[in-house]
């Protein structure tokens, strides 16, 4: 019986001081973060002391009105390599020791350079893009179990299918990649996208693991490529372990009404419109972006502190080069400038670039770091780049009106007038330009595999300024139709899955049409990877006439002259209008064509049709 008491003591004892969690599972000496906020998790947790060994002192300890929470702050400053204990004590009795450690970091993580606009950017979702390990495909633990004939399930893809396929990224002229969010995401249906994440410390294990996620990083970097990781600050997954018990009400936000919840309503415009009611800019910060996305609250200092130290644990651990943030313009944009900050004072030379889904050029202008607009109401936002949707906008429509051509801003004028108002941003060659990515409708589809309009709108994304970005498959035709549901916009990519009759990864898998597609967009972005002049060079442009777009990239060194016909007629241009920036230049090789063109008489350029010529004495 004794012994019986004795055994029932121990596993009472050893079930109240269990720790489940310990978040950040470790960290690094020498960052310039020095104060560390540990969040400890385990059942009634709170009702122990912290005390701390090896010399680390805790200069705060804070215990939510939730028991299972204990948040721990140490100073990490000058401290060596190696490990110390966070004891958690009932009195004398110690009743769990949990071994932190503090590694040393990789040299020159903290100089690392970010993407940039001599880059090219792929942007995939893994799980379309291929399936390199089927065994992962359904997990124990995760809710959603895989199920390739459902358009809006679980397909498969993973990690290693895209380790196995970055040769054919290479091929294409790819130097970044921005895959869609790969942290656990344990939603019951629809969680293929990884959005409404569950743990944001665990690469899910259906894509593989925090390791091979790592790995993903090295083989991109042995290849000179860079990693770009999708980061949402805005909302977590309803089923995140966390949201389910609240360390205190407050970590999100919530509304009377059913459950807690409030849509957003959308508009973003209350940020920073003077006119805008305040209860209307909270209801779009504040409201859930979707049922299962609860909206999380980024002006408390510990919720924020923990997406800090979340999104540099990531950098520091898997060597990423960049970050692409989500629905950033729905936070809280005092918090969010904060978070931002504090990532680019820990790595100077990074990038991040914010979704900022808007349809004026001031409006996104506002967000991108030193903005004269957002100064007005002395605001900075610290954030480096943003995405040119107003490009994307004018992209998605223009080549449809070959016939359409007039001061009402329609046919190729759409891109005249949007590159018109550069001026308004601090920083024009940092913003990432695209024709589609996956939550638009792909540019096939809206041009019915049009191979001359796919042919325009790529050519411009590559030869304007800013930073190109890709969408899978697009390289290769696919297109997709979301009206029909996002589903088919994020189709898998052929030849991903063992069985697949079509294997798009290689020149003879390929179809004939998915090779003219492939073969272009491969010759057009490794031509653009060795010139600085596109990618740093200045911009001057002239009015179109008759739907015919010139304009000239330059620097001191080169200058490369770009005429895109958007008309159904073949067209001539006269060169001596364009004296200003052709000067003393007698041709111009096509680098699309490699044909020699002379500048000095009319040049033919055929309908639907684009020439980037490289000047040449």
């Amino acid at each position: 019986m004794k012994e019986i008491l004795y055994l029932l003591l121990f596993v009472s004892i050893t079930a109240f001081a269990q720790i489940k969690k310990v978040e950040p599972p470790f960290w690094w000496t020498g960052m310039k973060n020095t104060e560390l906020q540990i969040m400890l998790y385990g059942d009634k947790i709170a009702k122990c002391d912290v005390v701390m060994t090896n010399g680390m002192t805790a200069l705060d300890v804070f215990k939510p009105a939730n028991p299972n929470y204990i948040f721990v702050t140490v100073n990490a400053a000058n401290q060596n390599a190696g490990t110390f204990d966070i004891l958690l004590k009932d009195g004398k009795k110690t009743m769990y020791k949990y071994t932190y450690e503090l590694k040393t970091r990789a040299e020159n993580a903290a100089s690392r350079k970010g993407f940039d606009s001599s880059d090219v950017m792929y942007l995939l979702m893994p799980d379309r893009f291929a399936n390199g390990n089927p065994k992962n495909d359904s997990q124990p633990d995760m809710a959603e179990k895989a199920n390739r004939s459902f358009d809006s399930g679980r397909h498969g893809g993973d990690l290693q299918g895209i380790i196995n396929h970055l040769y054919y990224l290479q091929e294409l002229g790819i130097t970044a990649l921005w895959s869609t969010p790969l942290l656990e995401d344990n939603e019951p249906k629809y969680s293929y996208h990884t959005y409404a994440q569950s743990d944001y410390y665990r690469i899910d294990p259906r894509f593989g693991s925090n390791e091979d996620y790592k790995l993903l990083a090295d083989e991109l970097h042995q290849r000179d490529m860079k990693l770009v990781m999708d980061y949402v600050t805005n909302h977590w997954g309803s089923k995140h372990w966390l949201i389910r018990d609240l360390p205190f009400p407050e970590w999100i936000h919530q509304w009377p009404d059913k459950d807690g919840f409030r849509r957003s309503n959308y508009r973003m415009t209350t940020q920073f419109d003077s006119n805008a009611a305040q209860t209307d800019a909270e209801a779009c910060m504040n409201g859930w972006f979707d049922t299962t996305m609860p909206d999380i609250n980024q002006s408390n200092p510990i919720v924020l502190n923990y997406l800090i130290q979340n999104a540099i644990w990531w950098i520091e651990f898997a060597g990423l080069d960049g970050l692409r943030v989500d629905t950033y313009s729905y936070n809280d944009k005092e918090s969010i400038a904060v978070w931002t900050k504090a990532i680019m004072d820990e790595y100077p030379n990074f990038n991040i670039v914010g979704e900022v889904w808007m349809h004026s050029q001031a409006q996104m202008a506002y967000w991108q770091k030193d903005s004269e607009i957002g100064a007005i109401e002395h605001y900075n936002s610290y954030l480096p780049s943003v995405m040119d949707f107003t490009l994307h906008d004018a992209v998605s429509i223009l080549f449809d009106e070959q016939n359409k051509f007039s001061w009402q801003n329609e046919g190729i004028m759409r891109a005249y007038e949007n590159f018109s108002n550069d001026f308004l941003y601090p920083d024009i060659n940092n913003i990432l330009v695209f024709a589609e990515n996956h939550d638009t409708n792909r540019i096939n589809q809206i041009y019915k595999n049009d191979f001359d309009k796919y042919r325009l709108a790529m050519t411009l994304i590559a030869t304007v300024r800013g930073i190109p970005q890709v969408y899978y498959g697009s390289e290769i035709g696919m297109d997709g139709d979301k009206n029909k549901g996002d589903g088919d916009i994020r189709r898998d990519f052929p030849g991903g899955w063992e069985g697949d009759s079509n294997n798009a990864f290689t020149q003879a898998g390929r179809t004939a049409e998915q090779n003219q597609f492939f073969d272009f967009t491969s010759k057009l972005f490794q031509w653009r990877k060795s010139k600085p002049v596109i990618h740093f060079g200045k911009t001057m442009h002239f009015v179109p006439e008759n739907n015919v777009y010139v304009y000239f990239r330059y620097d001191d060194n080169d200058t490369v002259m770009v005429v895109i016909n958007n008309s159904d007629q073949d067209q001539t241009i006269e060169p001596k209008r364009f004296a200003e920036r052709i000067r003393d230049y007698k041709k111009g090789k096509d680098a699309l064509s490699s044909v020699s063109v002379d500048v000095t008489t009319t040049v033919s350029v055929k309908a639907k049709s684009a020439l980037v010529l490289e000047l040449e004495k």
